[in-house]
């Protein structure tokens, strides 16, 4: 069980995530999360340097949507000036918005990576849906009222898959 909360793989921001890495492993699509994984939860708009993320992927022929529990003012308001598809009220970590997104982008589940920033929604939705989950530190150390309570549970799952030697690294605030 504890197991469905390990990710794949772990980095300190979708900037370390390179388009040409994926395309070596095969992958063609990326399911993001966008709070706390794309920009600060509070920051409305795409930092130029996310917006010259996306071209990157873009140009590498990498498909990106956008999966949110946020509502559909957010995330389209987020989403639209970067013309990318987006999944909000997404219920994660149910399946249905990471199934909705693959059926979207018309790709097979070994060339879809997951990226959220969240064991409790992104890693856990994304592992049980069957996708490839790339854990990222959150930009920033505050949260929204649920986003809190769920880090408490995060910390402690962190904490013991650190003493059983699953996982090397650290996050901010363990």
């Amino acid at each position: 069980m504890r197991n469905l909360f390990l990710p794949n793989e772990h980095v300190p921001s979708v900037f370390d995530i390179k388009p040409e890495v994926l395309k070596e492993k095969g992958v063609k699509g990326i399911i993001t999360d966008l709070d706390n994984t794309l920009v600060a939860w509070n920051v409305k708009d795409a930092t130029e340097e996310i917006i010259q993320w996306f071209g990157k992927m873009s140009d590498h022929g990498i498909q990106v949507t956008i999966a949110s529990n946020n509502n559909e003012n957010r995330v389209r308001l987020f989403s639209q000036p970067l013309d990318t598809r987006f999944i909000h009220s997404a219920r994660k970590p149910l399946a249905n918005a990471f199934r909705k997104a693959q059926k979207e982008m018309n790709l097979k589940k070994h060339e879809i990576v997951v990226i959220g920033d969240q064991l409790m929604t992104d890693v856990l939705g994304g592992n049980i849906a069957g996708f490839h989950t790339i854990l990222v530190v959150p930009i920033v150390e505050t949260d929204g009222f649920f986003t809190r309570f769920n880090r408490k549970i995060e910390r402690r799952i962190l904490n013991w898959m650190r003493r059983k030697g699953k996982i090397s690294w650290e996050r901010r605030n363990d």
